[in-house]
């Protein structure tokens, strides 16, 4: 007779339970067969690759000594190798390399180091970012990668979030910090969309209080001082194809009614007018703020987020896209030869120490301060040719460090403890227990994961599920 793997305890288990905890622990094997360990190889150029990592593997010069073989006269024959700890953690260990291996600006040694989603690795003179997570699936109508470039985990979801928003229709919200992209991820949506009437652009942190109304929703002539001729405003011009609202968290409360009614019922009505004018417009809305946070503050209407909110796209910052850093950097440099220059300047080729230290910075003001740089460093390289651009020279694009005090300077010198890494991406089930244990409290879970509570909101996306407070 056929006995079952599972052995129940004394005093039973109800079948539901035992279903429950095999459903539980096979979404779990199914989460960890959709994940992957890869390597992105940003420099240098030529090598530029994405290899995909076992659990055990080993890098190395020489195809006879190593799993994967990177082939520069910097790697040692056999460099370094990847291995993951009991708890899913993945580590790296030199091999005893003539030119050394860090992560993250820190050397490691023949102790095994841990490496997380989104870790920079510098081996000899090859620098690369470490990445896992879920195996990506693109879609065959992906948005294309020219127009939202990168090879990175983030870059691929983000084209694949635009496909889904594009195919789906109604409203979508396009949230991220400032200097993200969020305008070409919008006229990406709209070009997916295929849809034939006009995408036209308004900008509500430019609206002054006073004619916000008739901006938007248009107004008829002599509706105030100064209206000698009726106006359409962005609604109206919009009809039949795309209105993209950017910083939509810029507008005024005492407008978002109106604005409510123009996406729920298509209609609006001019400043000055008594009938309804019927448009047939797509609306998408960015942000750099966390809506869902300014609803709570009492700054945005629930109702409206929720109607602006049927899809939703996370456009990840730039340090959260590691991997596809030189390759910003190098279309933002032909812009700039292409405005600035009469001859051709190539793109700056960095030290691996100078990359290192680029890829390891906040970027707070993303590809914004990602363009500063650029400007910056073809100025260098009109003023002194092709040169490798060293640590020095990218030093005012690098956050200073505080100078140690005296009582510090002659302090005992401590070893480091390795940083510890970040939980990895739980599974759906997982997740649902963490969340309902903490009464479904994101700023807990936030620190429960040690993540951003941006991070915990696209988790909840993605499995699907809703705050019962949300419902």
């Amino acid at each position: 007779m056929h006995r079952s793997w599972y052995r129940y305890p004394v005093g039973g288990r109800s079948s539901d339970s035992v279903t429950a905890t095999l459903t539980a622990s096979r979404d779990r094997l199914k989460q960890r067969e959709r994940q992957t360990q890869r390597l992105c190889i940003v420099a240098p150029r030529e090598l530029a690759c994405i290899i995909e990592l076992s659990d055990d593997c080993t890098l190395g010069r020489e195809s006879s000594d190593a799993t994967v073989q990177i082939d520069h006269g910097t790697v040692s024959r056999r460099h370094l190798s990847f291995s993951r700890a009991s708890d899913g953690v993945a580590l790296v260990t030199d091999l005893g390399s003539r030119n050394g291996t860090w992560v993250d600006g820190t050397a490691v040694g023949s102790l095994p180091r841990p490496v997380e989603h989104g870790s920079v690795l510098r081996f000899g003179e090859v620098v690369a970012v470490f990445e896992a997570g879920p195996a990506p699936e693109p879609a065959a109508d992906d948005a294309q990668a020219d127009r939202v470039p990168g090879r990175s985990l983030a870059a691929i979801e983000l084209r694949a979030q635009i496909a889904r928003a594009a195919r789906a229709g109604g409203a979508t919200l396009v949230e991220g910090e400032s200097g993200t992209g969020k305008e070409f991820v919008a006229s990406e949506v709209h070009r997916l969309s295929r849809v034939q009437g006009p995408y036209v652009v308004a900008n509500c942190a430019t609206f002054s209080s006073s004619l916000a109304d008739s901006q938007l929703f248009g107004h008829e002539r002599g509706a105030f001082t100064g209206a000698v001729s009726s106006h359409k405003g962005y609604f109206r011009s919009a009809d039949g194809g795309t209105l993209f609202l950017d910083e939509i968290g810029e507008l005024p409360l005492e407008l978002q009614p109106k604005l409510l009614r123009a996406v729920e019922l298509g209609e609006v009505v001019p400043l000055g007018g008594t009938n309804a004018a019927r448009v047939q417009t797509r609306i998408l809305a960015a942000t750099n703020r966390t809506l869902r946070d300014e609803v709570e503050a009492g700054r945005f209407r629930r109702d409206l987020y929720a109607r602006l909110s049927l899809q939703r796209i996370d456009v990840p910052p730039l340090r959260e896209r590691r991997g596809d850093f030189l390759l910003w950097y190098d279309l933002m440099h032909q812009r700039w030869q292409n405005t600035h220059c009469s001859t051709t300047i190539q793109p700056a080729t960095f030290s691996a120490e100078a990359l290192e230290a680029l890829l390891l910075q906040p970027w707070r003001e993303n590809l914004r301060g990602l363009d500063q740089l650029v400007h910056g460093i073809g100025g260098l390289l009109m003023a002194r040719g092709n040169a490798k651009v060293t640590v020095s020279d990218v030093q005012p694009w690098l956050r200073t460090k505080p100078a140690p005090t005296q009582e510090a300077t002659h302090a005992p010198v401590l070893a480091a403890e390795p940083p510890r890494a970040k939980p990895p991406k739980p599974s759906r089930a997982d997740f649902v227990t963490v969340m309902e244990d903490l009464d479904w409290n994101v700023r807990a879970a936030a620190r429960h994961y040690d993540r951003d509570r941006r991070q915990i909101y696209r988790w909840i996306d993605q499995f699907g599920l809703s705050r019962p407070q949300d419902e």
